[in-house]
């Protein structure tokens, strides 16, 4: 039998797949592929075509597709049992070594994905205060659930403390239970905790929201605030940690929270997430507390599966290693460089924010500082400037943010360079 083409499985794609996509990452038609298999930072649709990838799965490549290490410790993993519903050596380790590394760390429950564990989280804070309203920022991202799908990607920004939902088939009664504040502005964070105390459970915050830096003494602020009003601090570092610093965020920005949720870096492309923080919030998961107060139930089938946790031992040993976290600056540093130059050369108002190994362009005059910020951007430029990346055999994921992995070199980088001249070129002649 014939191998399919290209063609034919991207049909099948949309026969069978809801909207032709895995989920909220669809390609742009021009630029549609199949992916057949990934090494280092390269990967290869079913034609054989090579791409160097900035998109690394959404992120939790940071080692690089099909690394060594993980390959090997995953094989060995399988072959000892896929998934028990039980205690096993490898999630005890990860367990230590996460707990270990989080400045807030004391105890963790381990979920299946970052949507997960940021819900999770918040139905302990919920339980451990007896209140239930919480505040997020506008243009964060905490994931699938309810109470994530809020003022993530509102079409203009809002006065707050008022929730958009981000989707339909929320219940109206979910968004009256979530406050919105603009990023990076404390004053008004602030005087949401403090109007908000009594009913207010938790505040959530990505402390490095999608590619925006905090402001200096804005994440100071709401840490004071919450500590005053005895709300619970939630740092959601699915994306920061272990990635921006061995201890994420919280490491880099010098503010730890009461509850921290990871995903992506610790299970090395495997699903896996985790709610860490302090050991008398996470004790409201305890099993033995059930009829009790406070509980909550916090399980999944594949919570602690040890191939997961296997890929993310690997990956944290990894990780440890003497002058990683230098590499996973100063490579992306170059290319966040090497673009700013050719803006300016081309006249072209690009900016590329990020920290470390996440980067992410705007085309916009202004300073970005949050979610209303970036209305201000172009961002069809932006967009486009994916797509002629994507036409040329660089992956990207067009008007989104850019991954970078230990696998990525600095003659990648001049690559992606030499690419993104010709590729924006031609975003400056349709602007």
């Amino acid at each position: 039998m014939e191998n399919p083409s290209m063609r034919d499985l991207l049909d099948k794609a949309d026969r069978y797949l809801a909207g032709g996509c895995l989920g909220s990452f669809r390609m742009p038609d021009e630029v549609a592929t199949v992916i057949q298999r990934g090494n280092g930072c390269r990967i290869y649709d079913t034609e054989g075509r090579e791409y160097i990838d900035y998109i690394l799965g959404s992120g939790p490549l940071i080692l690089g597709h099909a690394h060594p290490a993980v390959v090997e410790a995953v094989q060995r993993q399988v072959a000892l049992g896929s998934t028990f519903y039980a205690l096993n050596e490898p999630v005890i380790r990860l367990a230590e070594r996460v707990v270990e590394a989080s400045p807030c760390g004391e105890s963790i429950r381990f979920t299946s994905s970052g949507t997960e564990g940021t819900f999770s989280a918040l139905r302990m804070a919920r339980a451990f205060t007896g209140r239930e309203k919480i505040l997020k920022f506008e243009g964060g991202w905490h994931g699938a659930h309810d109470y994530a799908q809020q003022s993530t990607t509102p079409p203009r920004p809002t006065d707050g403390p008022v929730a958009v939902p981000d989707s339909q088939g929320i219940p109206k009664a979910v968004g009256r239970s979530v406050l919105v504040a603009p990023f990076n502005n404390a004053d008004v964070a602030v005087e949401l905790i403090e109007s908000y105390a009594s009913d207010l459970a938790a505040v959530i915050v990505e402390p490095f929201q999608r590619a925006l830096r905090p402001q200096p003494g804005f994440l100071e602020a709401i840490r004071r605030a919450s500590i005053d009003q005895g709300v619970i601090l939630v740092f959601d570092e699915v994306v920061t940690g272990f990635r921006i610093a061995w201890g994420g965020a919280q490491e880099r920005y010098g503010v730890v929270p009461d509850v921290a949720v990871y995903g992506k870096t610790i299970s090395g492309g495997y699903p896996m997430a985790a709610v860490c923080g302090r050991a008398d919030i996470l004790a409201c998961a305890d099993p033995r507390r059930k009829g009790k107060q406070p509980y909550t139930f916090v399980s999944g089938t594949t919570n602690g599966n040890p191939v997961s946790a296997a890929a993310g031992l690997a990956t944290l040993d990894v990780l440890e290693t003497e002058g990683v976290y230098k590499r996973l600056y100063d490579v992306p540093a170059r290319l966040g460089r090497g673009l700013e130059a050719l803006g300016a050369k081309m006249g072209l108002p690009l900016q590329v924010l990020g920290e470390g190994p996440v980067l992410q362009p705007y085309f916009a005059d202004v300073e970005i500082r949050n979610y209303a910020d970036t209305l201000e951007a172009d961002a069809g430029a932006a967009r486009q400037l994916g797509i002629e990346m994507m036409k040329r055999g660089i992956f990207f994921n067009p008007g989104a943010k850019l991954y970078f992995s230990l696998a990525h070199t600095e003659a990648d980088v001049d690559r992606t360079l030499e690419v993104a001249e010709a590729a924006l070129q031609r975003v400056r002649v349709d602007l």
